[in-house]
């Protein structure tokens, strides 16, 4: 191994260090306690080394969003692919959504609530959320009849999320949550 692929390794290892120590503090503590220094202190490398890494706090929570979305994506596909019936499929996907933000409530909130500089929606998505969404759409589509699959899954993903974070914040009854999905999901295979 060259001199050159060790230190491309190394800042590669020290780039994913500073992404795991930030989510791993926001989800401890916030994201308000999310700061350069506290991350330096906890990586054991200066700020300036921080900064040869992302422009700013930012630019690392945007890593960490990019970072959940490609586990969304995953624990989507896997929730999609294990069930057996299209309907059984959307109810499985609808509850791993849920799970995941109910699991990562900082990361959720990386992905979602705070201002990242994320483009979605466009060609110049990043890929995981590309994937992310193509596991809602694959779990709606079947759905969809004559409308836009696309449009049709999001509006599903609007009613799921907004179900979601409405539970997230203590606006909706938590016995209710099962029976929530369960509307959710006969309102959108009935369509």
């Amino acid at each position: 191994m060259s001199i050159q692929q060790r230190r491309e390794r190394e800042r590669a290892q020290r780039h994913q260090l500073i992404i795991t120590t930030a989510r791993e503090l926001a989800e401890a503590e916030g994201w308000d306690a999310v700061t350069t220094r506290r991350l330096a202190e906890r990586i054991e490398y200066s700020q300036p080394v921080l900064y040869s890494h992302f422009a700013n706090k930012d630019a690392i929570v945007a890593a960490v969003a990019v970072e959940g979305f490609a586990d969304l994506g995953e624990a989507l596909h896997a929730a999609r692919t294990g069930a057996g019936s299209p309907a059984e499929a959307l109810a499985a996907t609808l509850r791993a959504y849920e799970g995941f933000a109910e699991r990562n409530p900082a990361l959720f909130d990386a992905m979602f609530t705070l201002a990242i500089d994320l483009p979605f929606g466009t060609a110049d998505s990043p890929a995981v959320l590309k994937r992310a969404f193509g596991e809602l759409l694959a779990a709606f589509e079947p759905w969809a009849g004559e409308q836009d699959p696309e449009t049709f899954t999001e509006v599903g993903w609007s009613a799921l999320h907004g179900l979601v974070v409405l539970a997230r914040s203590g606006r909706l009854r938590p016995d209710q949550r099962d029976q929530r999905l369960a509307i959710l999901v006969d309102r959108f295979t009935t369509a």
